[in-house]
């Protein structure tokens, strides 16, 4: 589909303004001001993340690696902070250790389930055999390396990685969308998933339907472990401005032990909202790269697209309107169906092919489907607060972001700013002012782009 037929498919299904204004009577909106989280953060300066990387790589037994051998680097698709300096760190070092390192995609189905589409998403990370100095091998081809146990569900692997004679996963630590569990995104999901490409993925988001990832990963990550020559991983937590916070080699004995109070370290220091109970959250975009479900559920407190796993208790947001999609998630709007109320610019800008795609492969088919859509922000705040009960201005909690990943400054509605006065983990930046729009469409930036 073109961008004009895309766009004459959002128009058509998009509500126009003035009826949902005639259909709400046309509420007052409340007025925005601006608050800041208050972080306590120690990153590590950019310039310093590949010798950081370099330095994790002196914790794993690679004495059992030949001299010359070659070690597989499994990198993902993910928008990791400082990502091409720390493989580029992990590169370099073990060439100048005498060995011979490749990188393979370990990202699932992701780059529409081929080799080619893999590594150009490497590329958009900026990790290309130029830029790092290595070769990358990219394909979707997958050896069978064993069984489960008690559920004889196959065990597969990148078969370029399990050719190597040692194999590190590169990836960050931190709460994944879809489940809880002692390990959830890191380095024991990237061998299970991101490296059995396409296939183990879509084996193990089948299973886990009944079985859950929280039982499956620890069970396949073991087995990985002692049929491949996994020599350990390196492990990155960000902080809450996604910026590298730590890097640790982690050898094989620690992937579930160390992985699971590394999780801890990422629990603490994501961004998060900083209310339990919020009447109206506007996003101004989601994407892949913000998330695996486009809006991180660990934020928004809502995983209606899992089956029998259960929700993050807090915080309670009763609308969610979301205003677009990242550039970089492609068309891709896995998690969509997260809102209530989406602006035409996402259907605008949707691919259908790698969404379904996406939710097929992750068992996830009702985070795509498609919210309400309006043609203007004045028409999803309408919506919004016209569907939450009475409200009251004075009262009403409203606040207004960038996306899930950037929450260190938001608009906020008065009764949010007044709670914010009494916090010390709050500042306000700006007093309340009305909402400016232009045909409809705010006016005011988003603060974190």
């Amino acid at each position: 589909m073109s961008p004009n037929q895309a766009s004459e498919v959002a128009d058509q299904l998009s509500v126009p303004e003035e009826m949902i204004q005639k259909a709400c009577d046309d509420p007052a909106l409340p007025e925005l001001g601006i608050i800041e989280q208050i972080w306590s953060t120690n990153s590590i300066p950019s310039a310093e993340t590949a010798e950081a990387a370099a330095k994790a790589v002196d914790s794993l037994p690679l004495e059992t690696v030949p001299a010359g051998g070659e070690i597989a680097l499994g990198v993902g698709s993910r928008g990791i902070a400082n990502l091409a300096s720390l493989v580029s760190g992990v590169v370099t070092h073990l060439q100048d250790s005498g060995y011979n390192p490749f990188i393979f995609p370990a990202m699932g189905s992701h780059g529409g389930a081929t080799g080619d589409g893999q590594q150009k998403k490497l590329a958009e990370l900026n990790i290309t055999e130029a830029t790092i100095g290595c070769e990358i091998r990219s394909s979707m081809n997958v050896v069978e390396v064993g069984q489960t146990a008690d559920r004889e569900i196959p065990v597969v692997a990148d078969a370029n990685a399990a050719s190597a004679d040692a194999i590190i996963p590169i990836n960050r630590v931190k709460p994944h969308t879809d489940f809880d569990g002692t390990v959830e995104s890191g380095l024991s999901k990237m061998l299970v998933i991101g490296m059995g490409k396409q296939r183990g993925a879509q084996i193990a988001h089948q299973w886990a339907v009944d079985w859950s990832l929280r039982n499956m990963i620890p069970e396949i990550t073991e087995q990985l472990l002692a049929k491949l020559p996994v020599v350990g991983g390196i492990a990155i937590v960000e902080d809450q401005h996604d910026e590298t916070t730590l890097v640790e080699g982690v050898p094989p004995s620690g992937f579930l032990d160390r992985e699971a109070e590394l999780l801890e370290v990422a629990y603490d220091v994501m961004p998060k909202i900083p209310f339990n109970e919020i009447d109206i959250v506007v996003l101004d975009r989601q994407g892949k790269e913000i998330s695996g479900q486009g809006l991180d559920t660990n934020v928004i407190g809502r995983r209606p697209f899992a089956i029998n796993e259960p929700e993050p208790n807090q915080p309670n947001i009763k609308r969610i309107y979301v205003r677009g999609l990242t550039e970089t998630t492609h068309g891709n709007a896995m998690g969509m169906g997260s809102a209530d109320i989406v602006h035409k610019d996402v259907p605008a800008d949707l691919e259908t092919t790698p969404t379904l795609i996406n939710a097929l492969t992750a068992s996830t088919i009702r985070g795509v489907k498609l919210p309400p859509v309006v043609e203007t922000d004045r028409a999803g705040l309408i919506a919004a607060l016209s569907t939450i009960g009475v409200v009251d201005l004075d009262t009403v909690r409203m606040l207004r972001a960038t996306d899930t990943m950037h929450l260190h400054r938001f608009y906020a509605s008065p009764a949010l700013i007044t709670e914010a006065r009494d916090r010390a983990d709050l500042r306000v930046i700006e007093e309340p002012s009305p909402i400016a729009f232009d045909n409809g469409q705010f006016t005011a930036p988003s603060l974190e782009d």
